[in-house]
C-alpha cells in the first residue's frame, strides 16, 4: 500500500530568512515598522489578556538562551532566542531566533518563522512606539550610543514613526560606526559620526544605548544626560548587563514591558526591589500619565517582552496572505484516524 499523503493540516506555513527579506523589502522597511509599531501598541492596549511571565532563561558565561511564551486566549506563540555577545569575533550573529504561532483551541501550530531579522525590527519598532508616547514634542534628533547590528533599525523606526531626522552616532568601535554611516545612507537622515558619547549627545531629544557586552558597564553617567531627553535604553537585557549609572535612574521617570521581568534583566536591576516604575501597557493605555512637563527625563527600561514577539508574528501572519513567501512545511502527524499514529507510520513503509 502506497504511503498516505500528508493532510492539509499537515502543513504550516514556514517563512525562511529569504522569504522574510522578501517580505520586507516587499512592504518596505519603513512602512513595516510603521506597521509594526502599530500592532505592538494594539496588543498592549490588550496587555490584561495576555498570559504574562518572565522568559524562561538559560544562562551561561558566554551568553543566554531564551524561551519567550505569551498568549491572548486564542491565539499561542513562543521566541527561542539566543545573545552571545562574543559571537561576533567568530564571525557569527551575537541574537539569532525563530518563532510559533499556534491555535488556542485545537494547539495546531499556524505558523513558523525566523526571527533574527523580525526581532530586529520588532525591538526597533517597540523603541519607536514607546518614544512616541514619551519624546518631547517635536523631538528631530537622536544621540546613537552603540552602532552594532540593531542601530540602522532604531534609526530607521524613530525617522518612520517619530520623525527623527539628524543622528548622531558613536561606537568605542569606529568601524561600527563606519559601517552604520554607510548602511543608513541616503534614507534621508542627517548622519554624524562622533568621537566620544558626550559629542553624540549633544543637542539630542532622544538617547538611544544599545551595546552588547554582556557586563555591568557605565555607557552613560549622570552628569551627561541634561534634563527633558528621552533615553531609549535598550542594550541592559540580561541579569549582569547594564548601561546606565544608577543616578540616572533616581533622576528620571523609568518605564518598563513588565516589571518582573526588568527587575531581573534591565538597568532598574541596580535599584531596590521598590524603586518605582511605570509599567507601557498603562501609558498607552491612559491609565498612568507618561511625559508630564518638557524637563522630565523619561528614560524607557527595554529588555524585550514576549507580547512583541507575539505582535511580529501575528503581523507576518497577517502580511503572508497572496504573498507566496512561504513554504508549507509537513511538521504536524494528522492521521485520519486520530487515535491510530502507529497504523499511519506502518502505512508509511511502503
Amino acid at each position: 500500500m502506497p504511503a498516505p499523503n500528508p493532510s492539509e493540516l499537515a502543513f504550516i506555513p514556514f517563512v525562511s530568512v529569504e522569504n522574510m527579506m522578501k517580505l520586507v523589502h516587499g512592504i518596505g522597511l519603513e512602512t513595516m515598522l510603521r506597521e509594526l509599531a502599530d500592532y505592538i501598541e494594539e496588543d498592549f492596549r490588550r496587555w490584561e489578556l495576555f498570559d504574562k511571565t518572565p522568559r524562561v532563561a538559560s544562562h551561561s558565561a558566554e551568553g543566554v538562551i531564551e524561551l519567550m511564551p505569551t498568549s491572548d486566549g486564542e491565539v499561542y506563540g513562543f521566541k527561542y532566542v539566543n545573545g552571545h555577545p562574543k559571537n561576533t569575533r567568530k564571525g557569527l550573529q551575537t541574537v539569532t531566533a525563530f518563532g510559533l504561532l499556534a491555535r488556542v483551541d485545537t494547539g495546531y501550530p499556524v505558523l513558523l518563522s525566523e526571527m533574527t531579522v523580525l526581532t530586529a525590527i520588532r525591538t526597533a519598532a517597540t523603541s519607536a512606539m514607546v518614544a512616541r508616547h514619551l519624546a518631547p514634542k517635536g523631538a528631530r534628533t537622536m544621540a546613537m550610543i552603540g552602532n552594532g547590528a540593531q542601530s540602522e533599525f532604531q534609526a530607521l523606526a524613530m525617522k518612520a514613526v517619530c520623525g527623527i531626522d539628524a543622528i548622531r552616532l558613536y561606537d568605542i568601535d569606529s568601524a561600527a560606526t563606519e559601517k552604520a554611516m554607510r548602511n543608513l545612507a541616503g534614507h534621508g537622515i542627517t548622519l554624524t559620526a562622533c568621537a566620544t558619547p558626550e559629542d553624540a549627545m549633544e543637542g539630542a531629544e532622544i538617547i538611544t544605548t544599545c551595546t552588547a557586552d554582556k557586563q555591568y558597564a557605565t555607557i552613560l553617567t549622570d552628569n551627561m544626560v541634561g534634563s527633558g531627553v528621552h533615553i531609549n535604553a535598550i542594550g541592559g537585557d540580561c541579569p549582569g548587563k547594564t548601561e546606565l549609572h544608577k543616578d540616572i535612574l533616581e533622576r528620571s521617570t523609568v518605564f518598563v514591558e513588565y516589571p518582573p521581568q526588568t527587575r531581573i534583566e534591565g538597568e532598574i536591576q541596580q535599584m531596590p526591589e521598590d524603586f518605582p516604575v511605570t509599567e507601557m501597557w498603562q501609558v498607552i493605555t491612559g491609565d498612568a500619565p507618561g511625559r508630564t512637563d518638557a524637563q522630565q527625563i523619561t528614560l524607557f527600561d527595554g529588555v524585550g517582552f514576549a507580547t512583541e514577539d507575539f505582535s511580529a508574528l501575528r503581523y507576518i501572519h497577517d502580511r503572508l496572505n497572496d504573498t507566496g513567501l512561504y513554504q508549507n512545511l509537513d511538521i504536524i502527524a494528522d492521521p485520519d484516524d486520530p487515535r491510530d499514529l502507529f497504523g499511519m507510520l506502518q502505512r508509511a513503509a511502503g
